[in-house]
């Protein structure tokens, strides 16, 4: 059966960028290791919060034998000076009554009404960024069934997927380039954004940090 998101006539409001200068001098950028230099352009750049970061990972780690996921949630903002857009994720949304397997989880019509009721109730303020779920012991990879669910569930250019491979703790962002395509085979990091204690939570493996020794601020203590 087909599910098709509704929205009410005030978040249709939210679907334009917030104009905001990206928090560029209080993120600590990961990378990638394996990938290399390429003409990728996103169309998005994306700064996710400890709190998300870790409860992400916490729903990630709590069944390493089966697709777990869910909605993130947060700001979809426009740097008018860098001319970029980019996401602040700092809301996640475990779902629940998912069909899921160890290959496989689909969101249902009743994930769908409680996610969406939930956000509304308790988050009118925020947008619905993207998604993200687990491939246990499989790898960070985007499906043809994950490239279906995001075409036709989170079909706005700007909106994401991050996949995470809990058993081996690593993790990485799907994203639309400019020219609206969608590249399956790759996947970017992200802006964590750091706290005043100046220590990093991110513990993927797969990502390494692009310290820079300029600013001073990002002197931060990386586990």
């Amino acid at each position: 059966m087909e599910i098709k998101l509704r929205f009410h006539p005030e978040q249709e409001l939210h679907e334009h960028p917030r104009r905001t200068r990206m928090p560029i001098h209080h993120a600590l950028e990961w990378t990638p290791r394996e990938n290399s230099e390429d003409e990728f352009t996103p169309l998005v750049k994306i700064f996710i919060t400890p709190n998300a970061y870790i409860r992400v990972c916490a729903h990630a780690g709590s069944d390493l034998n089966n697709e777990v996921g869910g909605w993130m949630a947060g700001k979809y903002c426009y740097d008018t000076i860098f001319q970029q857009e980019f996401l602040v994720i700092d809301t996640i949304l475990a779902a629940p009554y998912t069909n899921h397997g160890a290959a496989h989880l689909t969101f249902t019509s009743d994930s769908q009404i409680a996610l969406f009721e939930f956000l509304e109730r308790y988050h009118p303020d925020k947008q619905l960024v993207g998604w993200y779920h687990t491939h246990p012991r499989m790898g960070v990879f985007f499906s043809s069934w994950d490239e279906w669910l995001h075409k036709n569930f989170f079909p706005k250019p700007w909106q994401v997927a991050l996949v995470v491979e809990p058993f081996t703790s690593a993790g990485g962002f799907f994203i639309r380039q400019k020219n609206g395509q969608l590249d399956t085979r790759r996947y970017f990091g992200f802006y964590e954004l750091i706290t005043q204690e100046k220590k990093s939570k991110v513990f993927w493996k797969n990502l390494k940090p692009e310290l820079d020794l300029a600013n001073p601020e990002m002197e931060v203590l990386v586990i």
